[in-house]
């Protein structure tokens, strides 16, 4: 009695590890979790390639009916697989069942893979510069929040990069086909990296004076779509040229740049837009303002008293 809760990784079928393939065919049933990412492959195909039937498990699915997951793997013999693309721990919704599994004393088996939280690092920016990761929302009508400006500051005032990780709908009900007494579901919407460079601008005011975090006529950002895959697609330059160029088919994630190492530029140079107006380090790191203050106060070598001198 196991629930598994696999990494699939970010490309097809074949992502899969030798452990978790193991798994899934030691289970009695397996889920695919299919509403926080998606693979470029469909169900059909992970069952033929896993040799095992698998249920969706959309987001209705997980939020209302996560007991129907979790519960079987408190019987004796039964395996449960919950399949999650990328890796189990870089989603909320995925800690929240693991805790009501923990609650109900069932033994769980992590099963990691890759996830866009490491593959970002293709793009030669050195992982261990990143700040907070932020999530950028789909605006709605009047529904435009800000709050991940504020990250992107903070991160930059410590000199970090921050991972843009790009908002998708899945199976969101269409209101008003349900106040006729239908369920209808609306086609899924993937954020580009196009319409968040869109909204990141729009989040600021694009003054020199305002203080913004980030300016997108200067700030180096790096677009990047369906990391993982053999046609991934990687772009860098500020957000005014990247919200014009193809990126393909979903998903796409962003980052924006903080103080970027001499090494890490040299690596992006390949992907940088051609002619670029982007300034390298264009916003001055809180860092180096504390650095020259401790420099400035080793240089004053205090002179001792004349008691001292004696």
């Amino acid at each position: 009695m196991v629930l598994y809760i696999i990494g699939l990784g970010l490309g097809d079928e074949k992502d899969i590890t030798v452990r978790g393939l193991e798994a899934i065919r030691r289970s009695s049933q397996v889920f695919l979790e299919c509403y926080t990412s998606i693979l470029s492959v469909d169900k059909e195909k992970l069952e033929a390639f896993y040799q095992k039937k698998i249920t969706i498990a959309d987001r209705t699915f997980v939020e209302d009916n996560a007991d129907q997951i979790y519960l079987p793997a408190a019987q004796p013999g039964t395996h449960i697989s919950l399949l999650i693309v990328g890796d189990p721990v870089c989603a909320t919704t995925h800690t929240d069942l693991l805790l009501r599994a923990y609650e109900q004393s069932i033994p769980v088996e992590l099963i990691h893979n890759a996830s866009v939280m490491g593959a970002a690092g293709c793009c030669g920016l050195q992982l261990y510069t990143f700040g907070q990761t932020v999530s950028i929302p789909l605006y709605e009508g009047t529904w435009r929040p800000r709050s991940f400006v504020g990250k992107v500051g903070y991160n930059r005032g410590g000199g970090m990069h921050t991972l843009c990780l790009l908002d998708i709908k899945v199976k969101e009900p269409d209101f008003g086909e349900m106040a006729k007494g239908r369920t209808v579901f609306l086609p899924p919407r993937y954020m580009t990296v196009n319409v968040a460079c869109e909204q990141l601008i729009e989040a600021v005011d694009n003054k020199e004076e305002s203080g913004d975090p980030y300016n997108p006529m200067e700030t180096l950002c790096v677009g990047m779509a369906r990391l993982g895959q053999e046609d991934q697609c990687i772009i860098a330059g500020t957000m005014e040229e990247l919200k014009g160029q193809d990126f393909g088919g979903p998903l796409h994630c962003m980052v924006i740049c903080g103080q970027v190492h001499d090494l890490e530029l040299d690596f992006l140079k390949r992907f940088i837009v051609e002619g670029s107006t982007f300034k390298a380090n264009d916003f001055i790191s809180k860092i180096d303002t504390v650095d020259d203050t401790l420099k400035s106060s080793e240089c004053e070598v205090e002179e001792p008293d004349d008691k001292e001198k004696e």
